[in-house]
């Protein structure tokens, strides 16, 4: 019986850190010397991962420098607790200028902005890359976020409802211009059919717009879309909307109930479950050896200081882990702030982790599993994971960078191929073909 191929994807920020603060600091990254403000290092992993074949190389953001931890900036600052952080979308076109199949997707939050806005930006991206990029559609649910653009944190569900209004407005932007609009009629001085372009007059609870978009229509109606909501909204959002959801979740019992929960929401929107891919979060330790494997994963996870850690936790969390006790069992806690990551919270048993536990594991890659020893090994974990969990692939996240990413195509990817587990060419050239490529 044939075996599930998987989707891959890569993790990048365009900043110092990624999801592994002992990233900037370890001395693999520090021997390459690289300057992570420049484009060349972002090329370089785009043509990388698209030799290995990869879906996706997928950009996070942040806009802000969290205070949450001691109500200070310093701690964000001293770790690089992604801090500093640059926009990654002006990475996109220099990426995509160096590659021709594999897909370049970023985060662009939808709280503090109007969907005109993003529906010009993301569809000219679209005509840009050919198809390629992909926009992760997200909510900000932190206060430094929030005050930057001299607004109050919304809840949840009001974030969510407004993104999907928001969404909703794009998908109509987008298409609001008939796909023979254009006309090119150059002896009749036609440009476009204006009876093919039409006003959208959107009129919803949060947003107005008249429209139409002034970009036109490219033939991929719009850039495919990212998620990773959790909460109930969040979720109902990628059921409805997404391609592809990017998801953490360091315990396999829980990934298998949130991929469950997911695809059994997308029937209710008219959806296959095939229409979007789950991809779980990973942390490769790559060795020549079982033992040489464990020494790189205990390096790397001794260059985490654990304020670090605490640093991070309290910003994903909004909520100042210096409150509490290092020692107590942070699942025991009620704090709606706390309650939403509780599957972060425990053991593969079960049992609770202390505050200072899961700190340090959310330092060392906010929480994802750590698949440890040689490439042959490194698979048997993953089909290990997606029997359990029923998933469609992975994000891949380095543990130090440029290096670590090499090595994983180089070493990782052939055995999957080996396997009959992954591609060993792209079936198409623009995102939506590689994310629909086993269907």
């Amino acid at each position: 019986m044939a075996r599930k191929k998987m989707h891959l994807a890569q993790f990048l920020v365009h900043g110092p850190t990624y999801h592994s603060l002992a990233m900037w600091r370890h001395p693999e990254t520090a021997a390459r010397n690289y300057d992570w403000t420049q484009p060349e290092l972002y090329q370089h992993i785009a043509q990388v991962c698209e030799r290995g074949k990869f879906d996706m190389v997928f950009f996070a953001d942040l806009n802000y420098i969290s205070d949450t931890f001691r109500n200070s900036l310093e701690p964000a600052l001293r770790y690089a607790a992604q801090a500093p952080e640059h926009d990654p979308i002006p990475l996109i076109t220099s990426m995509a200028a160096v590659t021709s199949h594999v897909g370049l997707g970023a985060t662009f939050s939808v709280s503090h902005h109007n969907p005109f806005y993003a529906a010009r930006l993301w569809a000219t991206l679209d005509h840009l890359t050919k198809g390629r990029a992909a926009w992760n559609v997200v909510t900000s649910l932190n206060h430094n976020q929030a005050a930057n653009y001299g607004e109050e944190r919304a809840d949840t569900d009001s974030r969510y409802d407004r993104a999907h209004e928001f969404v909703e407005v794009c998908q109509k932007l987008w298409q609001s211009w008939d796909e023979d609009a254009v006309v090119m009629d150059r002896e009749n001085a036609i440009f476009a059919d204006a009876n093919k372009v039409h006003r959208i007059e959107h009129q919803g609870e949060f947003f107005k717009s008249r429209g139409p978009l002034n970009v036109v229509r490219s033939r991929h109606g719009g850039p495919p879309i990212i998620q990773a909501g959790t909460s109930p909204k969040g979720m109902d959002l990628a059921a409805k909307y997404a391609d592809a959801i990017f998801a953490i979740q360091p315990r396999v019992e829980n990934a298998a109930e949130y991929y469950t929960a997911v695809k059994g929401r997308m029937e209710g929107f008219g959806r296959r479950p095939e229409d979007c891919k789950i991809l779980f979060g990973m942390q490769p330790i790559i060795g020549a050896s079982e033992a040489e494997a464990v020494e790189k994963q205990e390096l790397h996870n001794s260059l985490m200081p654990l304020d670090g850690g605490m640093t991070i936790l309290s910003s994903h969390m909004d909520f100042d882990l210096s409150k509490l006790d290092p020692n107590e069992k942070i699942a025991e806690r009620t704090e709606p702030e706390l309650q939403r990551m509780h599957s972060r919270f425990l053991k593969p048993s079960g049992e609770s982790m202390t505050v200072a536990e899961v700190a340090q594991r959310h330092g060392e890659g906010v929480s994802l599993p750590q698949f440890v020893g040689t490439p042959e090994a490194i698979v048997d974990q993953m089909e290990a994971y997606i029997d359990v969990v029923g998933g469609d692939g992975f994000m891949i996240s380095p543990i130090y960078c440029p290096g670590a990413i090499e090595e994983f195509v180089d070493q990782v990817v052939p055995e999957l191929q080996r396997r009959g587990l992954f591609r060993t060419d792209y079936a198409g050239t623009t995102q939506r073909d590689h994310l629909g490529q086993y269907d």
